[in-house]
């Protein structure tokens, strides 16, 4: 994948689909630390001990509907490849969290992409799945909390086209805001 948002994108599909209903994004950049960092975290039905040995292997999935995986071991190949890792913990009925770091400047790194367009994907998934965003650069944080987003709107959903369109611009500009770099 050319965006390591797209990896994002993948990782909260791979949520909804065990059955999460709260699904939460971090982006971290450090750049004391020259880190860029990613997190999904979710409370679906998570796995056991067998499935979370073999999640990572490219030719492993539970779904019926194909006979590879790709999603994990690629996020794992990138972030290996800029000189981080990726670490997955999940237990039965406790969720999943899955993080991938990787050096900010590697040459190699893959640009953030359009984080935006990733939570304005999570808000078409109102009301079944509550999504949180949250961006830290250094010092400064960006969240967006959907539930708490919705309770501002009242009767209109977050779901709505006009809100989803405010939506994926409002991530973009906060997160320039921030002084990403990533």
């Amino acid at each position: 994948m050319r965006e390591v948002s797209l990896h994002v994108l993948d990782l909260a599909r791979n949520s909804i689909e065990a059955g999460a209903s709260n699904v939460r994004v971090t982006v971290e950049e450090s750049g004391p630390e020259d880190r860029l960092m990613v997190r999904v975290e979710d409370d679906g039905r998570g796995m056991d001990a067998g499935t979370l040995e073999r999640a990572s292997d490219p030719f492993f999935t539970t779904r019926t509907t194909r006979r590879q995986g790709m999603g994990l071991s690629l996020f794992r190949s990138v972030c290996e490849r800029c000189e981080g890792g990726m670490t997955l913990t999940s237990e039965p009925g406790g969720g999943t969290s899955v993080s991938g770091w990787m050096r900010l400047s590697h040459l190699d790194r893959p640009p953030l992409g359009d984080v935006g367009a990733v939570v304005q994907a999570l808000a078409c998934e109102w009301p079944m799945v509550r999504a949180r965003y949250e961006h830290r650069v250094d010092d400064r944080r960006f969240v967006l909390d959907l539930g708490e987003l919705q309770a501002e709107l009242g009767d209109v959903p977050v779901s709505s086209p006009v809100v989803l369109s405010w939506i994926a611009e409002h991530v973009r500009e906060q997160v320039a805001c921030l002084g990403s770099t990533a």
